[in-house]
């Protein structure tokens, strides 16, 4: 039974943003609260949060609102009811025993709750509710963080169980863990020792032969460089919000059934100081980092002093340890180089993550149903990039568990636990051979491929990797996975592969990131040195490579998630199809550095603004201004979805939401292509451009911007640029003109640009900051 209507009792934070990422999906969602008014009011606050709950700007429209006083019959049209109220027993009790008999016999009802356990929820139910009960916790932001974790109850059907876990995981694009009905389930139990035991070592500030360490290190220490986001320890807490921490360790300290556990979540006594004085964290603007106006006008952020609780400049952390370990972009090989640090970074970690990792490896049978579950609740829901076991196993087991008896403390007042033990006992030092595997068959199919060496062919910049079934993959892995002259060369490549041994080709990789872009750094060198021709072969040479792919002899179908910049959307915007992940921030930025899309993304652009036009005679400018616009203001696209908005992707191209079945849905798309008799296209000689009539009318609106003071001259100068390409270059009037000859216009556009002083220090400014610079 698939699931095609949704409803969401309760607007708040979580209910609001739950019913619009369901709408993100493309699924009627009912929101209800307490009155339709109540209702219409949380989803215009979720709607102005940021980052944007939304795919696209309209998304919301698919939510009807209402209220619990008069709306609760609509509940018999939902496939599925999700409760997210109040965090009350009794409350959330009441309001499922009025939709009860409201509900449509075999339709699934869940709660988002964190910490009430899932069964007392349902006690008092009938058997067919029961069935059909289970917990559904969703991490916020519900549309970014991608685990749920589902929690059955002895009742729940396990029919039920798969159903919502596949809903979940192939229309919401959630990381799906079944979890145990213990306090908290697996994911904040885990975190909040983490949290309790950092907590600790700051409020010691230097005692015995410890080092006083500040906010600020901490949260360089178990940010990023422990891989893991950058919002770190302190920041995380405030985004979370103070109030809920101490909510949720409250709940620990209550419901674990050990004592000598209860006493290791008792909430710190800074988190209550904090609390008690309104400091809650991003919701009250101060926490353990205070957001301030300064007397220039200037937002600051300061940084609590735990001793005297205020706030001083924020300091930037001096951890020559931290600075060293950059260079490892290993992450496991980073995290076993701090761990092992003699300074205060290893001391730290020693301090916190080795206990962190003992306990949950002493829980993990009564939480979860397995290590694997536990490693990838902590990296869907936390954005950890190794999970608790895959850090045992990079640390080494036996190294953690002499860490954690050294540091003593609670983790280890039971000695050593059996899952340490038994991978002790193996010889092996580790839990794993290797890393957490992916969660099903057709999750990370381009790991499981390499995993098998169906590597056909590599350099530095990119694999040609067999998929099966006749699908070859080009894999970009440089380092953000850039495009430089090995890119290039196995591009190319990859499309002569395919058409002699293969039926398709896929591009696309399991990377954050698509691509962020060509490689500035060598565009820059080489002109700092004048060496234009030089400039001219490199985007003559991925000008070549765009095309091949465009034309070639089977269908190529690119795949982009994350960050898809710059040369990385033109390599999609050249495939026969796209299939993109739902998260997806596709964009051609590269008036931010001065130039001009190149690679055949000012023409791609042009060419699909007219290509709706009912006749050759119908006026192009209200289409070709808005592409125009599109590539002169660098918009990038918020979602996949949006992208197609933009007009990046076509109405065509297709959507994942799960990032893990990306590479399948593309293999699956490609040969789809095959079993509809793909053709390759022929190369276009024929498209309409409106020459120097519709040139002056978009040189006006860049005159007119400049005018306005919305852009420098140099910006005045790049608008101008790009409109001569849009209007077809130095044409009296309307013609049809080929793609090469707009290829040529671009690369000119392209080389007399990289020669302007302004543009060489806006690609400066980026490559040092990674923040456009407006000169």
């Amino acid at each position: 039974m698939s699931i095609n209507s949704v409803a969401v009792l309760g607007a708040g934070t979580m209910g609001a943003q739950i019913a619009l990422h369901s709408a993100n999906a493309g699924i009627p969602t009912l929101l209800l609260d307490l009155t339709a008014d109540v209702a219409r009011a949380g989803l215009a606050t979720a709607r102005k949060l940021k980052p944007d709950p939304q795919f696209t700007p309209d998304a919301f429209r698919l939510v009807s609102i209402g209220g619990f006083d008069r709306d609760l019959a609509r509940l018999s049209n939902a496939d599925w009811i999700v409760e997210a109220i109040v965090e009350k027993l009794d409350i959330k009790q009441s309001l499922l025993s009025r939709i009860e008999p409201l509900r449509r016999p075999g339709s699934i009802v869940s709660t988002n709750t964190s910490g009430i356990p899932i069964g007392a929820l349902a006690e008092g139910r009938a058997p067919d509710f029961r069935r059909h009960w289970l917990g559904t916790h969703f991490f916020n932001p519900p549309r970014y963080l991608r685990l749920l974790e589902l929690i059955p109850t002895p009742d729940t059907d396990p029919a039920v169980v798969q159903r919502m876990a596949t809903f979940a995981d192939r229309t919401l694009g959630k990381g799906v863990v079944v979890a145990k009905d213990t306090p908290n389930f697996i994911g904040n139990h885990i975190a909040l020792y983490g949290v309790v035991r950092t907590l600790e070592v700051l409020a010691r500030n230097g005692a015995g032969a410890g080092h006083a360490y500040t906010i600020e290190e901490i949260d360089a220490i178990t940010g990023p460089a422990l891989g893991r986001p950058g919002s770190a320890t302190f920041r995380t807490m405030d985004i979370a919000g103070l109030d809920v921490l101490t909510h949720v360790l409250a709940n620990l300290h209550e419901r674990l059934p050990d004592v000598a556990d209860r006493e290791a979540f008792a909430t710190p006594a800074l988190l209550e100081a904090l609390v008690a004085r309104g400091a809650l964290g991003e919701k009250s603007g101060r926490g353990f980092y205070e957001r301030r106006r300064e007397a220039s006008g200037e937002s600051a952020i300061w940084t609590l002093d735990p001793t005297t609780l205020e706030y001083r400049p924020r300091q930037s952390a001096r951890l020559s340890t931290l600075d060293a370990a950059k260079g490892l972009d290993d992450v496991a090989a980073r995290v076993r180089r701090l761990f092992e640090s003699a300074d205060e970074v290893g001391q730290f970690l020693r301090e916190t993550l080795a206990p962190t990792l003992v306990y949950t490896a002493r829980v993990t049978p009564d939480i979860a149903y397995s290590i694997d579950d536990v490693d990838r609740v902590m990296k869907w829901g936390f954005g950890w990039e190794l999970g608790p076991f895959e850090l045992f196993d990079a640390i080494g087991v036996a190294r953690v568990m002499d860490a954690a008896s050294a540091a003593g403390g609670h983790a280890v007042c039971r000695g050593v636990p059996p899952l340490v033990q038994q991978a002790l006992d193996s010889g092996r030092d580790r839990f794993r051979p290797g890393w957490a595997p992916p969660a099903g068959p057709d999750l990370q199919i381009l790991r499981s491929a390499r995993a098998r060496s169906a590597v056909v062919r590599a350099n530095p910049g990119a694999s040609l990797i067999d998929l099966g079934d006749g699908v070859l993959a080009v894999e970009f892995h440089s380092k953000m996975n850039v495009i430089g002259g090995d890119t290039v060369q196995m591009l190319e490549a990859g499309v002569r592969e395919a058409a002699r041994n293969y039926q398709a080709m896929v591009i696309g990789n399991d990377a954050p990131n698509f691509s962020a872009g060509a490689n500035l750094m060598l565009v820059l060198l080489e002109a700092q040195e004048g060496n234009w021709d030089e400039i001219d072969l490199m985007v003559r040479a991925f000008q070549q490579a765009v095309m091949t792919v465009r034309l070639s002899e089977v269908p190529v179908v690119a795949a982009p998630a994350g960050l898809t910049l710059g040369g990385g959307a033109e390599v999609v915007l050249h495939a026969d199809r796209v299939q993109a992940a739902a998260e997806t921030y596709m964009g051609l930025v590269e008036v931010g550095v001065g130039l001009i899309p190149a690679g055949g993304g000012s023409k791609e652009m042009l060419v699909r603004s007219t290509a709706h036009l009912p006749t050759g005679q119908s006026d192009p400018l209200p289409s070709v201004e808005t592409a125009f616009e599109t590539v002169a203001l660098a918009k990038i696209s918020a979602s996949g979805p949006d992208a197609v908005r933009l007009g990046y992707l076509s109405p065509t191209d297709r959507s994942t939401m799960n990032r893990d079945r990306l590479l399948a849905d593309a293999k699956a798309t490609a040969l789809d292509r095959v079993r509809q008799g793909y053709r390759p296209p022929a190369p276009r000689t024929a498209i309409r451009v409106g020459g120097e009539s519709l040139g002056a009318r978009l040189r006006l609106g860049v005159h007119l911007a400049w005018r306005a003071g919305r852009a420098s001259d140099h910006d005045k100068l790049i608008g101008e640029t790009l409109a001569h390409i849009f209007s077809g270059g130095n044409l009296p009037h309307a013609a049809d003109v080929s793609e090469h000859y707009l290829l040529d216009l671009e690369r000119e556009a392209f080389l007399s640009l990289v020669a302007q002083p302004k543009t060489l220090a806006r690609i400066q400014h980026m490559l040092k900051t990674g923040k456009p610079l407006r000169n």
